[in-house]
């Protein structure tokens, strides 16, 4: 690299990250993180649960948030102090550091920028993922747990916790369905890409003849309800059983009639959970839930409304939006943005940033798109 060719990427990426700070709003966050630690200290923090697990998650993001820019800025200013040096000694090995230095800024302060694209109205909140084996039997119910898998092991590379509400396991292998929750700031917003039909191809475990199988699995992300949201379920419009907990193979979890299925009867829509082993606490959660795929709904209907209006019908995530392939060759490849990756097992070991800042992209490319047709 050329002290010229360094100069110009130097510059883009200070260029770039102004830009991205400017986006964040510094010094609103830092003065948020003030009143956040403050709150934090309240004696009487801990009356609330709900409110204490959300000021200090908010607290743990937006000091993350800070940190995660001030490194990144002392970074830059100590590549340049590297570059320097090697011009100043010839030294071919500190140049190549300063080349790899480079390239990692590059990916971190692109990763920071897709943050900046989620600005939906409930981008900011924490997700419901949902997850239902398609077509393909038993593989279809494998590949669903192998997708309930990667998803949790992508929140917990990223220090966000998570909980499963609801697993309805197969009886051959794998799991019929799930729900779990991604308790992290943005956890919509960057998970909502995610929404849609995976498919995967691959030699059968499940075939005594070791045929070649597709099969398929939906998920959907939708955000979670808070209580400012207007979402009122009478109890006339609903139908809750309950029932006895079970795991793998039919094994029973408990002893008691805790596990809570609620079915909303307008809409067909039904939850259940099964993580408690209080009734009423499973309930509370299910009817969460429920309200959170209601939430989505009616968002879903008033976006149908405008692409009416529009005369034009907007891009859909539709069906097949990613396919994992694992024979006859190995790749991963989203189908929206042609993003692809030859490590398969990487993909479903969590390693999945690439895809869903891909997704990002491509869905601010289709919003900006829609945008200029109003």
């Amino acid at each position: 690299m050329t002290g010229n060719d360094f100069s110009a990427e130097l510059r883009d990426l200070n260029t770039t990250l102004d830009s991205v700070t400017a986006v964040l709003d510094l010094d609103a966050l830092t003065r948020e993180k003030t009143e956040l630690e403050a709150a934090a200290l309240a004696p009487d923090l801990w009356d609330d649960v709900n409110h204490a697990q959300k000021v200090t998650s908010r607290l743990s993001y937006v000091q993350n948030e800070l940190n995660r820019v001030g490194s990144l800025r002392q970074r830059l200013e100590d590549v340049e102090v590297l570059w320097e040096l090697a011009a100043s000694e010839d030294d071919t090995s500190v140049e190549a550091e300063v080349d790899k230095e480079l390239t990692e800024l590059r990916k971190s302060i692109d990763e920071l920028e897709v943050r900046t694209l989620l600005s939906g109205e409930y981008d900011e909140r924490e997700a419901l993922v949902s997850i239902r084996s398609g077509a393909g039997g038993a593989d279809s119910s494998d590949f669903s747990e192998q997708l309930m898998r990667m998803y949790l092991r992508w929140a917990e590379r990223h220090g966000y916790s998570t909980e499963v509400y609801d697993v309805s396991y197969a009886e051959e292998a794998g799991i019929k369905s799930a729900t779990f929750a991604v308790k992290a700031p943005y956890a919509y917003g960057t998970l909502s890409v995610e929404q849609g039909t995976h498919r995967v191809v691959r030699i059968s475990k499940y075939d005594n003849q070791g045929r070649r199988q597709t099969a398929f699995a939906a998920v959907e992300v939708v955000p979670v309800v808070e209580q400012t949201d207007d979402i009122e379920i009478p109890d006339d419009e609903i139908r809750v059983d309950v029932y006895r907990s079970s795991g793998p193979g039919g094994q029973g979890v408990n002893t008691t009639d805790s596990a809570v299925r609620i079915t909303h009867l307008e809409t067909g829509i039904v939850v259940s959970c099964q993580n408690e082993r209080s009734q009423l606490q499973n309930r509370a959660t299910a009817m969460s839930v429920l309200k959170a795929k209601l939430l989505q709904r009616k968002r879903d209907e008033e976006q149908a409304k405008m692409d009416e209006l529009r005369g034009s019908v907007a891009a859909s995530w539709g069906e097949q939006m990613r396919s994992y392939v694992q024979h006859p060759y190995q790749m991963v490849k989203d189908l929206r943005t042609g993003w692809e990756s030859a490590n398969v097992m990487a993909v479903y070991d969590g390693d999945i940033d690439g895809l869903i800042e891909a997704g990002i992209r491509w869905r601010k490319q289709q919003d900006n798109r829609r945008d200029t047709t109003v």
